[in-house]
């Protein structure tokens, strides 16, 4: 099985078992989160170090070691990205799973199970044409400053929603065409997406244009950019400006 292949059977099935937890009636939206986090992380690492017993992991429902540091590959999941979206029941939530080989985001698949689809880095698919006005997604809860302005220069609609990870893969899906996010993120909220998203030939750097690094010491991401490369250059100079 290939890295890519390994992904994306790894999202689509912590996914599945997701949606069997959610679907046993048995939790309250706050318990769920918990649940859904624990059980797929467990499933996740363990499928991982069978899989790849010798490749570094970074997740963020497990404790974090020096051990990845010292690696090439390090596989970079996040079980449930959207955990409050998951709890409610909403569909904005995902599963993220990426490998970064020496601190590129090389293999990525993303999960929106409730949509029962797992984009991946291995199968690009053809991009929608860009939408007219140009549409931004941003948080529904805490949407950036910087996204806003941005948003307002450039005269394009807003849509709120949840996960990082389906945030992204809406500009893929056509469905958005700007995804700006400046209110701090972890390496497991965007690892996978941007993987995906890079080998769906979008700009994904930071807010000053810079690549994005992972497998870090510190795996704080103050921001990042994600879109149509097509209007990467009039975003990055709008941001600079602010």
């Amino acid at each position: 099985m290939t890295d890519g292949e390994l992904a994306a059977t790894l999202a689509e099935s912590a996914g599945r078992i997701l949606r069997e937890v959610r679907g046993s009636g048995l939790l309250s939206a706050k318990a769920l989160g918990k649940a859904g986090d624990q059980t797929a992380n467990q499933f996740l690492i363990h499928a991982i170090g069978e899989q790849r017993p010798d490749d570094g992991l970074l997740s963020e429902e497990s404790k974090d070691t020096d051990e990845r540091l010292s690696k090439s590959r390090v596989w970079i999941i996040d079980p449930v990205d959207g955990t409050r979206e998951y709890g409610e029941a909403r569909s904005d939530w995902a599963v993220h799973v990426a490998l970064a080989v020496d601190g590129v985001p090389t293999i990525g698949a993303v999960a929106l199970p409730d949509a029962d689809m797992v984009l991946r880095s291995d199968q690009p698919v053809r991009l929608p044409p860009a939408g007219t006005p140009l549409r931004m997604v941003v948080s529904r809860t805490r949407p950036a400053a910087e996204a806003l302005a941005v948003a307002e220069k450039l005269g394009a609609t807003l849509i709120p929603m949840g996960s990082a990870g389906a945030k992204a893969m809406a500009v893929i899906r056509g469905e958005a065409d700007i995804y700006l996010h400046s209110g701090g993120q972890y390496e497991w909220d965007s690892c996978a997406p941007v993987a995906v998203a890079l080998a769906h030939g979008l700009q994904c750097s930071r807010m000053d244009g810079s690549p994005l690094v992972y497998n870090q010491r510190d795996v704080y991401m103050p921001d990042l950019l994600i879109c149509r490369p097509e209007h990467a250059a009039a975003i990055l100079e709008l941001v600079a400006g602010l």
